[in-house]
């Protein structure tokens, strides 16, 4: 089977996605399309957890929400910078999945991973469509690049009705136990005290604008085109 995806999702570490859009990426699983995650480390820094049993709790998510596709680039946790190595790595994946749309991270958020990971894949994506960047490798050209929400939340240009596919969404989080889990030998972090129910309760507010139960929000930098208004 090609490795061609329709969609590519970028995060800092396993669960930024799920906490983002794992509704969204459950709707669009459930469509016939294929989605693929990257994260960027293996969130090796992480207060709780290893990254063994991360990799096998990213799994577990990637199953429930049928993502075709999940890699980790292995860059440092807390060491993600905008560097010509790192932008390097994140085209390579970029050209490797030719995805037609491509998500990462909002740009401003309290953890500086996802700042730097937001970055990154902007210029990635920007070097991707370079025929004479990395030129053993066919250039791509991304048809459209948003960005999701995880901690901090802004106006969103778009939101996703994501009523029918929350259940999957609380499903793939509740696969991170050792992140969102109390438990024997866990510290307390942000993350495991009522962090997943403070999620719910923002794509509930989401919605309320549209009066949906629950949506999932985007920004985009770029105009969305339509054709007409019916």
């Amino acid at each position: 089977m090609s490795e061609q995806l329709d969609i590519l999702i970028f995060g800092a570490h396993a669960d930024d996605a799920e906490i983002g859009m794992g509704a969204t990426i459950a709707k669009h699983t459930q469509r016939g399309l294929r989605v693929g995650l990257c994260e960027l480390t293996y969130a090796e820094m992480s207060s709780n957890g290893t990254v063994e049993t991360r990799l096998e709790e990213a799994a577990e998510a990637a199953k429930i929400l049928g993502v075709a596709a999940r890699t980790n680039l292995g860059l440092p946790d807390r060491g993600l910078f905008v560097t010509a190595d790192h932008i390097e790595r994140i085209t390579q994946e970029i050209r490797k999945f030719r995805p037609r749309v491509v998500f990462a991270p909002y740009w401003q958020d309290r953890h500086p991973d996802h700042i730097a990971c937001s970055m990154l894949v902007q210029e990635a994506v920007f070097n991707a469509k370079l025929r004479k960047y990395l030129p053993d490798t066919e250039a791509v050209n991304v048809e459209q690049l948003f960005f999701y929400f995880i901690n901090d939340v802004y106006e969103a240009d778009v939101i996703v009705n994501v009523t029918d596919t929350y259940d999957e969404k609380m499903a793939a989080l509740r696969a991170y136990r050792s992140q969102f889990v109390t438990g024997t030998g866990t510290v307390a972090t942000p993350l495991n005290q009522g962090y997943v129910e403070r999620v719910e309760a923002r794509d509930r507010l989401m919605g309320q604008k549209r009066q949906l139960t629950y949506a999932e929000g985007f920004v985009s930098k770029l105009p969305l085109v339509i054709e007409h208004f019916d």
